[in-house]
């Protein structure tokens, strides 16, 4: 019997101060990316999937943003010293 399945990690890589698109507030953003791992007995092996979004946390609206978008973003959340760690130094959140 062979075990297989996916697993999801959320990596939250920076927190920004935007102009939500959904309610129009400037308000803080989080920039998450969220990774779907192929596992074999509970192991993960190897992502399947890899999606960006960022949050507004005054209305809750999320809005999905490309890989080079999310790169920009945490270029200038770091450029900016608005950056709160990057994805090497947190640990994911399980889903």
């Amino acid at each position: 019997m062979i075990i297989f399945g996916t697993k999801g990690y959320l990596y939250q890589l920076a927190i920004l101060t935007l102009v939500c698109a959904q309610c129009g507030n400037p308000a803080a953003h989080t920039l998450r990316k969220r990774v779907t791992k192929f596992t074999l007995f509970f192991v993960p092996l190897f992502p399947v999937s890899t999606k960006y979004t960022t949050q507004c946390t005054f209305c809750g609206a999320e809005q999905k943003v490309t890989k080079e978008q999310a790169e920009q973003l945490q270029a200038q959340a770091i450029g900016g010293g608005q950056g709160y760690g990057q994805q090497s130094q947190q640990q994911p959140y399980q889903s």
